[in-house]
């Protein structure tokens, strides 16, 4: 009877922890004021130069003059374009911890991960690059978590279906897309007319 009572509570503690686990919610990686007055969606792929090219010469003057500043807000979308983005994606997400320091280093070190002949060459450089800059991040855990998984393709799913995302950046500004070239003194117009 003892073994009997025994193996019902691990039963219930296992089932217990799944559950637990399964609710844990993924957290959006967001820089900026959660009450700012304009928000700013951003699709992007890991995998994309011109998304790349955001974070390295747009980005930093845009936190600057309107994140910081709490203004707006910046809310990261995935919209992977292939296999080592969507890698690159689940890393990102990995932490859970809603900042976006991993996801910026991805981008601003684009070069240094994005290279080889198949996606088991880039995953080995994504991988040295994670270890290169001290980033805890257990690869295959990460690379494996189908919530995180299911997380990135329903942002991709959604930026397709809600905002006719099909190419990478696509910036959204208050749920309309910015359909200007994507270069910061278009965007301040734009946030300057929403002031």
């Amino acid at each position: 009877m003892k073994k009997i009572i025994i193996f019902l509570v691990t039963i219930l503690f296992q089932t217990f922890n799944i559950n637990a686990n399964d609710s844990i919610e993924i957290k959006r990686i967001i820089d900026g004021n959660e009450k700012a007055k304009i928000t700013i969606l951003a699709y992007e792929s890991l995998t994309c130069s011109h998304c790349a090219n955001f974070h390295i010469n747009i980005y930093p003057q845009l936190k600057k003059d309107y994140i910081d500043t709490g203004i707006a807000k910046i809310e990261f979308r995935h919209f992977p374009l292939d296999v080592a983005a969507f890698n690159a994606s689940k890393i990102s997400q990995c932490r859970n911890d809603g900042k976006s320091e991993i996801l910026n280093s991805l981008f601003l070190n684009q070069s240094k991960w994005i290279k080889g002949q198949s996606i088991e060459d880039v995953n080995k450089n994504l991988k040295e690059f994670l270890k290169s800059k001290s980033f805890n991040i257990d690869f295959k855990k990460c690379t494996t978590n189908k919530k995180i998984e299911d997380f990135i393709l329903n942002d991709r799913i959604e930026g397709a279906k809600k905002f006719k995302v099909n190419a990478t950046p696509t910036i959204i500004i208050n749920n309309k897309k910015f359909d200007k070239p994507l270069n910061y003194k278009n965007l301040k117009k734009t946030l300057e007319k929403l002031i």
